[in-house]
């Protein structure tokens, strides 16, 4: 299989399991989408949620007043955002066909998806929807691995396909229609148990696309090292998360 086979199915493996995404990852936290729009400035803004998935980020921009459109390319995903957030404007389409009028948007934000976009045609098109000065913002929940035991978890959760260097942390461009780049870490907390962040870890797309007997191995290794430990072993605990946000503005 080549990379881009891998990256293929690695980027399409979500829709068959996204009852159990809505059920297990993460939302992300106010503060980083109140930073994430602080340049388009207060007040309820219309805002797309790009690449939506099950509506993780969707139900933050809800709960903060924004008019939402939410547009998602897999049908499974979508069919579950609209079941958790049957008010949206819920619509299918791609990063690089986007099913709105030209600069008819304050904000775009992606959440956990950029880096399964074609880079470029994705830009053009997130410039054409947004009117001038609005935000394009990039998010991503990751493992805070400062955290000891948390990077101890990373180490043990590693699949055989975890390392391939296609899915990049940040792939969002420099674009000519895109100024002052800015970047922010938050920190979050994903309330979990041993059992339901081994669940987690089974939506990622590393783990969904490998071999039952390998799935099944590493679940039981991660389960292990999650009752071995003091902070993990036993009922609820929350896990440690950092959310990485790149925030652009189209140019005016």
């Amino acid at each position: 299989m080549t990379g881009d086979d891998l990256r293929a199915r690695r980027a399409n493996s979500f829709g068959a399991h996204a009852s159990a995404y809505a059920q297990h990852r993460p939302d992300y936290p106010v503060e980083a989408v109140r930073w994430s729009l602080e340049p388009v400035g207060p007040g309820p803004r219309e805002v797309l949620d790009l690449a939506a998935g099950t509506g993780k980020l969707t139900g933050v921009l809800i709960a903060e007043g924004h008019h939402v459109t939410a547009v998602e390319p897999d049908e499974g995903m979508l069919s579950e955002l609209v079941r958790h957030h049957r008010a949206v404007r819920a619509l299918p389409g791609s990063a690089e066909r986007i099913p709105v009028r030209d600069h008819t948007v304050d904000a775009v934000v992606v959440g956990q998806a950029f880096h399964w976009f074609d880079a470029d045609r994705a830009m053009a098109e997130i410039a054409r929807v947004l009117r001038p000065g609005g935000v394009l913002a990039a998010l991503w929940n990751d493992f805070d691995d400062s955290v000891p035991w948390v990077a101890e978890f990373v180490a043990v959760a590693r699949g055989s396909v975890t390392a391939v260097p296609d899915v990049q942390r940040d792939p969002v461009p420099e674009h000519e229609l895109f100024t002052g780049t800015a970047n922010r870490v938050f920190r979050h907390l994903h309330r979990r148990t041993a059992e339901s962040a081994v669940a987690t870890i089974n939506t990622h797309s590393h783990v969904l696309v490998i071999g039952e007997e390998e799935r099944a191995e590493l679940n039981a290794r991660v389960l292990a090292f999650l009752k071995s430990r003091p902070e993990t072993a036993t009922g609820e605990f929350d896990f440690p998360l950092t959310t990485y946000v790149k925030r652009l503005r189209r140019v005016a």
